[in-house]
């Protein structure tokens, strides 16, 4: 099975340099500066789950590709998404299998429109990574998932092939029968984390410690949650039991990723994540007022930072 991975990040090039790792065919796409890092360095990965220095990886640009992956797994950022469709377009023929790796659900109705339905499948992981200085890619701890599945349930023959493709050495696979309610799932726990800590600029102890902390972190879930019954994936009971009890544990340090962009002055995903979530919400008559206001701070900050000239990616 040919495999391109959109990017060699801290979310693509992990999951790529341990598919590579394994003696599986994997071509990663990335721009003209990445390439120059990598073939100057090799793909470096620093893990507790086991270190890799690649220096044989397969590196392609945009005009070279060719309709020939069986695979194309995307995980690049939701304002990079448009250009990654472009970018990857051509990889894509008849019988591409189409994996985004992205929170929240709007790339699926963007990457159907261009590719249709039947070449994208659902998928989501989960990982704490990023790349240092020199473009290393640091996993903060020992754990990693992939889960995937069909968009339409069940399971299927392409499924089966890529569960055997992607069954390797470095990272937890799982397919799932229900994808989608997977994927609605995982955005009300992260819509509601990156509002709540995004908003009060704090983590979910130091929110739970001011007058009012727990009602509003409540809230913010239970906003998300509702925006989820009415799209027809209302989370499960242990699922929101678990979340609401990992989002109100008194003196967690835990804070989203988007939370820590905007103190790094980095780009966010607050149309993806948080305007989307509301804009499905509003359409069914949700209740989204705490999601309103953090959308608010962070198109203020993102305002902010255009201005400042913090072009940074």
């Amino acid at each position: 099975m040919k495999i391109l991975i959109v990017g060699a990040g801290a979310v693509g090039g992990y999951f790529g340099a341990r598919l590579h790792a394994a003696g599986r065919d994997v071509s990663f796409l990335v721009r003209a500066r990445r390439a120059a890092m990598l073939r100057e360095h090799g793909l470096r990965l620093r893990s507790p789950a086991g270190d890799l220095d690649l220096t044989d990886v397969k590196l392609v640009e945009r005009a070279a590709l060719q309709p020939q992956y069986d695979l194309v797994i995307l995980g690049s950022k939701a304002y990079d998404l448009d250009d990654a469709i472009t970018s990857m377009a051509a990889a894509v023929g008849p019988g591409t299998a189409i994996l985004p790796l992205l929170n929240g659900m709007q790339h699926l109705d963007l990457l159907g429109q261009r590719f249709g339905r039947q070449a994208v499948l659902g998928g989501q992981c989960v990982i704490a990574s990023t790349l240092d200085a020199e473009g290393a890619i640091v996993h903060l701890n020992g754990h990693a998932g992939l889960t995937f599945g069909e968009l339409a349930g069940g399971s299927s023959e392409r499924a089966a092939r890529l569960d055997e493709a992607l069954n390797v050495q470095g990272f937890e696979l799982r397919q799932s029968p229900d994808i989608v309610q997977a994927m609605w799932e995982k955005w009300t726990m992260l819509a509601a984390l990156a509002s709540a800590t995004s908003l009060m600029r704090a983590s979910v102890g130091d929110i739970l410690q001011g007058p009012g902390g727990l009602a509003f972190i409540e809230g913010m879930l239970a906003e998300c949650a509702g925006v989820a019954e009415l799209e027809g994936h209302r989370p499960g009971d242990t699922f929101y039991h678990r979340t609401r009890g990992m989002l109100t544990e008194h003196g967690s340090t835990l804070t989203a990723s988007m939370f820590r962009d905007i103190g790094n002055g980095n780009r966010i995903e607050a149309d993806h994540i948080v305007g989307d979530l509301i804009r499905r919400g509003e359409a069914k008559g949700a209740k989204t007022t705490l999601l309103q206001l953090a959308y608010l701070h962070l198109k203020a900050y993102e305002t902010q930072r255009e201005r400042s000239g913090q072009a940074r990616n």
